[in-house]
């Protein structure tokens, strides 16, 4: 079961890296005004989602512990970012800088909450 955790873990990761990766790549054309989400960043959101909820599925299913709040506020935080992208991936003239901004910050306020929160 561990391999199986960890294997799901690093596919988190991958998500998590497409979205910030994404975010990273357009920071110059946010300061432009031309900032778009790309597919990548969409498809990291996504792959975001359902590893994390294999994850806790899987860390329930092997007796580990789970704070039922920190993957709440987890999982909202990761709704809206999905919610922000997947409804301003088609804009042709670009997504306004703190809407674009919001998505960046979300994401790092996420690997903080799942990394310091204890």
């Amino acid at each position: 079961m561990d391999v199986l955790i960890n294997i799901f873990l690093a596919l988190h990761i991958v998500g998590i890296a497409a979205l910030l990766g994404g975010f990273f790549a357009q920071m110059k054309a946010m300061g432009a005004g031309e900032a778009r989400m790309t597919p990548g960043m969409l498809h990291g959101a996504l792959t975001m989602l359902v590893t994390g909820l294999a994850l806790v599925g899987l860390n329930q299913a092997d007796d580990q512990e789970v704070d039922n709040v920190k993957i709440a506020v987890k999982l909202a935080v990761l709704l809206v970012i999905l919610v922000l992208v997947y409804i301003r991936r088609d804009d042709e003239e670009g997504v306004p800088a703190p809407l674009f901004g919001a998505v960046g910050a979300l994401t790092v306020a996420n690997i903080f909450i799942a990394t310091l929160w204890t």
